[in-house]
């Protein structure tokens, strides 16, 4: 490196490219903003423009570069504070991924076009009377005949001097010439108003109830509150023991102490109850981001936030990101879910991301759960983190009472003999569950039926020669679906239409095997015709507000029976609802996944926490054929110490997290030889690092073909890294992504860096 000539003023951007570097760029007189530490420019790369993030002023000169200007400055001032900034470089470290790709995680998607880097507020029409309104016979003058145009000015004038040209036109039906005329008479001025495009604007906030806190709410609330700088808190609280009445109550201490807030929900439980209920307490102090918004509706709340207009962040993952200043506390609601965990690069995970922001930040990080994940647990219980504990449901509630039905038992006889029940609906409902939705509906009482399988059929089978449809695309089969009638493959979306005849054999013998929500929600519209049903899945909720369509009949009570995969697992409080059916435990239980028995936990454990939230109580009904599963007999007793004591043990020998920091390195390629072949050199290539004693600590696992060996189209292989020292991971992960030769990875053949997988499918 060598110093800037003089009056040579430098910059180091950061590109939002699959580059581990960043680039030198000069600054340019000519551009009006004055550019600093997360200010965006716009600068040529190559044959194109792009839009980078200042990293660093004062960049030093890189001997025999050649260094261009930047093209722009969009911005008054830096878009990304400093300390999203470091928060930025520090997700790039440690999940191993390009700086500029990890620091446009901190901006919303209006702000990352390099042809449009100035994104356009919405605005609106207004119109409003100028001077003193005309007399009566002043009015016969000026208007004459124009009854039209007299009728539009006193339209507004009753509107109080002024209205929107929408309403004028699509709710009074003024035309746009008379509008028009109006405005050229000078009788009224228009002018553009930015409007904030905020869609829960529309929804009625209630005021939240007075509660009452209980003595372990009450102790968690002033633990939490009296934190002195840094601190995280995991908040172990038993479905309905009110952790949004504690959420709440720290907020209200932060607001008051002049600091901001950001508070994570699952992306699947954003459902109104959530929104409304901190809505109910702070208004319009709440920004909501999630990926449900419009782009516009995202940086409108992104930009209340950063104005400080708005001082509560609610949203999934990305909210992590929000622009707020002095920050006070981040929230992290149901901290076990899987959907924390970002899906592409970076593969973040939003709890890790906020304990880092906040720990800078000296705000206090809460992470709540009744099913809390391994890796927090064994941290509360090593002292790395606060463990406050809220184990009664509020108002003298009781958690309901669990019962088991033995598919295995009832499908057999219990002897491994006998012929199986006949009809599709004794099939999958149990006489038990059956008697208990007979009961609630003669009760005026609401049920929950949890089947985590949409679609109306798991796969499609001849009877003749035992073939299964399969897609084309991926190891996995096609799912049956009805309205419209296809198959589909849920990972790489490929339909096709259900053939006649086997593609085999060419029988005519096919028959639907296993069930999906479909299939399910039309057994029970015949078995119960007068009963409301709602189904609640990707294929019904794909509609912008459809989930909130859902669950607002069912808060209405127009819905008996709600049915739907694991999005209704969490969330939800309905006092009504008295009834949870899991129709079957066992999907997913069996994945060859090391927190495939967790997540069945957490998942059977949430949603019998959906039912007796209210003064009529509830009971819960799991059918499964392995009712001695851990995660099953425990999740009957509600006993969350129980089911981790017997499952962490079986994380030590072979070791996985908690007890070991986790890599997965995924190798695909078009051709199957093709992902061994990448996978197998860059196994030896990882090995001889290790063996030569450059990073020391690692085990290396594999290669082997993924689980699931073929996903859109790609053959996959992987290399899983194993260390109790983050630090050597980080090492020898970086030392791939930068030194292992990138030749072989092309278009045809790509490498993927997953650090702390949440699967490894």
């Amino acid at each position: 490196m060598t110093p800037a000539e003089p009056g040579e003023a430098l910059i180091e951007v950061a590109l939002p490219l699959p580059l581990f570097q960043t680039f030198t760029y000069r600054l340019n007189d000519a551009v009006e903003n004055p550019v600093a530490v997360g200010s965006r420019v716009v600068v040529p790369f190559r044959q194109r423009r792009q839009i980078g993030v200042c990293v660093r002023l004062n960049a030093e000169r890189k001997p025999g570069t050649r260094i261009r200007k930047i093209l722009d400055a969009p911005d008054p001032e830096p878009v990304i504070g400093a300390d999203l900034v470091s928060l930025c470089n520090w997700i790039a470290e440690y999940y191993v991924a390009p700086p500029g790709v990890a620091l446009r995680l901190a901006l919303p998607v209006l702000l990352t076009g390099a042809d449009s880097p100035r994104p356009r507020p919405r605005t609106r029409r207004i119109l409003r009377i100028t001077g003193d309104p005309p007399s009566l016979l002043e009015r016969d003058a000026i208007f004459g005949r124009a009854k039209q145009q007299r009728a539009l000015y006193e339209a507004i004038e009753s509107l109080g001097g002024s209205t929107t040209a929408e309403h004028l036109r699509d709710q009074l039906g003024f035309s746009p010439a008379v509008i028009a005329g109006l405005e050229k008479r000078g009788l009224v001025a228009a002018e553009d108003e930015v409007v904030a495009r905020d869609p829960f604007l529309s929804r009625r906030i209630a005021a939240a109830p007075p509660l009452s806190p209980t003595p372990a709410q009450r102790a968690a609330i002033e633990t939490m509150s009296a934190a002195a700088g840094a601190e995280t808190f995991l908040l172990h609280g038993v479905t309905g023991s009110g952790k949004t009445l504690v959420y709440i109550e720290l907020l209200r201490a932060v607001l008051n102490r002049g600091k901001t807030a950001i508070v994570l929900v699952p992306e699947i439980a954003l459902t109104p109850q959530t929104v409304d209920r901190f809505r109910g307490a702070f208004g319009d102090s709440i920004a909501v981001l999630h990926s449900a918004l419009s782009d516009g509706e995202r940086y409108d709340a992104w930009l209340a936030l950063k104005r400080g207009e708005k001082r509560i962040a609610v949203g999934a993952r990305s909210a992590v990101f929000a622009p707020v200043r002095d920050l006070g506390a981040i929230i992290v609601d149901e901290e076990h879910e899987a959907s924390y965990k970002q899906g592409e690069a970076p593969r973040y995970h939003a709890r890790e991301v906020a304990i880092m922001r906040a720990h800078a930040a000296g705000a206090a990080v809460v992470l709540g759960s009744a099913t809390p994940s391994l890796e927090s647990w064994v941290n509360a219980e090593a002292g790395k983190y606060k463990l406050l504990r809220l184990p009664e449901r509020v108002a003298g509630g009781t958690l309901p009472k669990v019962e088991i039905v033995n598919l295995r038992r009832r499908f057999t006889g219990g002897n491994g003999s006998g012929p199986p029940p006949v009809g599709d609906y004794e099939r999958t409902i149990s006489p038990e569950l059956d008697e208990a939705l007979h009961a609630r509906l003669a009760l005026r009482q609401q049920s929950i039926l949890l089947l985590n399988r949409r679609g109306y059929a798991s796969f499609v089978q001849c009877d003749e020669c035992g073939y299964v449809a399969t897609c084309p695309n991926c190891s996995i089969t096609l799912t049956h679906h009805r309205t419209p009638e296809r198959l589909v493959c849920h990972y790489c979306l490929h339909q096709e239409a259900p053939s006649a005849t086997c593609g085999r054999c060419g029988g005519t013998t096919l028959r639907q095997r296993g069930v999906g929500t479909q299939r399910v929600e039309r057994m029970l519209g015949e078995r119960f015709p007068a009963a409301g049903i709602a189904r609640m899945d990707v294929d019904t909720t794909s509609g912008k507000w459809a989930h909130v369509e859902i669950l607002d009949r069912v808060a209405s009570g127009e819905v008996d029976i709600l049915l739907g995969t694991q999005m209704i697992a969490k969330g939800l409080d309905f006092a009504n609802v008295t009834l949870v059916g899991v129709v079957d435990a066992d999907v997913g239980i069996n994945l060859p996944d090391f927190r495939a028995s967790e997540r069945c936990f957490q998942l059977l454990s949430q949603v019998a926490g959906r039912a007796g939230r209210g003064p009529k109580g509830g009971s819960v009904i799991i059918q499964t054929r392995v009712p001695e599963h851990h995660a099953v007999v425990h999740a009957l007793t509600h006993d969350y110490e129980s089911f981790v004591a017997a499952e962490i043990e079986g994380r030590r020998e072979p070791a996985y997290p908690p007890f070991v920091r986790l890599a997965n390195i995924v190798f695909s390629a078009v051709e199957e030889e093709a992902a061994m072949e990448l996978a197998a050199s860059a196994g030896e290539w990882m090995s001889q690092l290790l063996v030569a004693g450059q990073v020391e600590g690692i085990t290396l696992v594999g290669p082997a073909p993924c689980p699931i060996e073929r996903i859109k189209n790609r053959w996959r292989w992987h290399l899983l890294l194993k260390s109790v020292q983050p630090g050597a991971l980080t090492r020898a992960l970086r030392f791939f992504a930068e030194r292992y030769d990138p030749a072989t990875a092309t278009a045809q053949r790509r490498i993927t860096i997953d650090r702390d997988p949440v699967s490894l499918l």
